[in-house]
């Protein structure tokens, strides 16, 4: 079974799975709606960052890179809005990102942007900033935490895409493990290294921001300031 890319194909799921995926998105995204209007409240010169953190996924996300499969793979770009901003305001950047790419791009689908968010928009951005904080409070440094958080949320997104894709389309031998698997093969060779590339440029783009601009990521508590004695820590909120 061919895919395009790792973005899921218009049509491509069949019913009721591109529905179940459309509902499992909303309470992530009626949430995300609530933390950016909390957000520009308190801190009108964050809607800066939010433009810069879904810029730099929609670029990101839409670089296709050839796999020896035949298909396509891409970076997500989401795991650095979830360490600035959390994830939850990332869900809703994934779906603006998400839905312009379908329309103008036609790089997934319509039908099927409830998976693709779900993959790339939340669970990604979770699994980065859940590794951004962890790796931060063991005393990594910033730069290695960004990094290692960027890389685990792209791998995240690729094994979320693989396991959607099992669930709609089971093996004839071997059911969903058997087609778990052959989807994970798929883009595996292109994958990592991509995953690995997106954390050194998310990292790159962080520890400029750090050194140019630390009263940015203190406001949004992704660092404390060093007069205390601290090294960088994920203190912030999904």
């Amino acid at each position: 079974m061919r895919i395009k890319n790792m973005h899921i194909a218009e049509g491509f799921l069949p019913y009721p799975w591109w529905i179940l995926w459309f509902v499992a998105c909303l309470p992530a995204v009626a949430y995300g709606v609530h933390r950016i209007v909390n957000l520009t409240e308190a801190l009108p010169m964050m809607r800066t960052t939010l433009a810069l953190s879904g810029a730099f996924a929609f670029v990101l996300s839409a670089l296709k890179i050839p796999s020896i499969t035949g298909s396509t793979s891409h970076a997500t770009g989401t795991g650095f809005g979830a360490i600035l901003l959390g994830p939850a305001i990332v869900s809703v950047l994934g779906l603006i990102v998400l839905l312009f790419q379908a329309l103008l791009l036609a790089h997934g689908g319509l039908t099927t942007l409830g998976a693709n968010l779900f993959a790339m928009g939340i669970i990604g951005p979770v699994i980065a900033w859940l590794f951004y904080r962890v790796c931060a409070r063991t005393g990594m440094s910033f730069y290695y935490s960004v990094l290692l958080a960027a890389f685990m949320g792209d791998i995240a997104t690729y094994i979320t895409t693989s396991l959607q894709l099992a669930l709609a389309f089971p093996a004839a031998s071997g059911g969903v493990i058997a087609s778990f698997r052959a989807f994970l093969a798929i883009f595996a060779i292109t994958q990592l290294p991509l995953a690995l590339i997106e954390g050194i440029l998310t990292a790159g783009i962080c520890r400029y921001i750090h050194e140019l601009r630390p009263d940015i990521l203190q406001r949004l508590r992704v660092t404390v300031p060093e007069n205390k004695g601290k090294r960088a820590e994920g203190g912030r909120t999904a």
